[in-house]
């Protein structure tokens, strides 16, 4: 079992001790998502998945979230979206350290100057590059918008 299933596992417990409704439904689903993920996975034989492939799991949930929220804002549901925006932040905590603007505003600035001078103003290319240097240590919108900055966009 990876480390992350497992600490996943261990406060699922925990909640169930604390008697805390919220965290326990969360939880549930998200086990559940990663076991759909698995039985998707699998051919024939049993498979477990890795950290990196439950941090996928996991932002798929946020972004569900994220797109509750949205909606129920603008059904007008403001009860709705704070409870979405609780179960966001109880999953974020499952994902690894985010990078901080400056640090990221370093490292795409890096990858421009290194590229050759017509793949300079490629946004495609560019985020590409970000994305997978930095992977699971940012969100794909903030690297979005700190590379529009730099190409002027």
């Amino acid at each position: 079992m990876s480390k992350l299933l497992e600490k996943i596992n261990n406060d699922l417990k925990e909640a169930r001790r604390e008697k805390n409704e919220l965290v326990v439904s969360v939880l549930r689903l998200l086990i559940s998502a990663i076991h759909n993920k698995e039985i998707f996975l699998r051919k024939g034989e049993r498979a477990e998945l890795a950290d990196e492939q439950i941090i996928e799991v996991i932002k798929s949930e946020i972004k569900k979230r994220k797109d509750s929220i949205e909606a129920y804002t603008q059904g007008g549901r403001p009860d709705l979206a704070e409870k979405e925006k609780k179960e966001k932040a109880m999953l974020e905590k499952y994902l690894p350290a985010q990078i901080n603007d400056e640090d990221l505003k370093k490292i795409v600035k890096e990858i421009i100057e290194a590229q050759v001078e017509e793949d300079r103003k490629n946004f495609g290319k560019i985020m590409g590059l970000v994305m997978g240097r930095l992977k699971d240590q940012v969100d794909g919108q903030r690297v979005s918008a700190v590379v529009k900055n730099f190409l002027g966009k």
